[in-house]
């Protein structure tokens, strides 16, 4: 899991009904992972990617522009929901953890 991905875990945790639980919680599951570092080659995609995207007139988000450069720059495969987003990407693989068609490589 990325440093980046539990960030965002974290925020959805301290503004829950229930953060001490629901920190817990996700304390247990992130034991059963690697965390995978945001590092300068992930910051050197992020840029290409941010830069290619402006030039064509597209965006994603901030966080997942980041999100984006560390998994191209490990050749790991992208699972979310929000494929559409993602497949602005080049190069990057991305699969839909809903399981509604195919991942894909763009």
């Amino acid at each position: 899991m990325s440093t980046i991905t539990l960030t965002e875990l974290l925020v959805g945790v301290a503004k829950s009904q229930n953060p001490v639980l629901r920190h817990e919680e996700l304390m247990r599951f992130r034991a059963r992972l690697d965390l995978l570092d945001f590092d300068e080659q992930a910051a050197a995609h992020a840029a290409d990617i941010r830069a290619s995207l402006e030039r064509s007139g597209q965006k994603i988000g901030p966080l997942d522009t980041l999100l984006a450069g560390q998994a191209r720059s490990l050749g790991l495969t992208v699972v979310t929901a929000n494929v559409r987003e993602f497949s602005r990407v080049e190069g990057l693989l991305v699969e839909n953890w809903l399981g509604h068609g195919q991942g894909f490589h763009e």
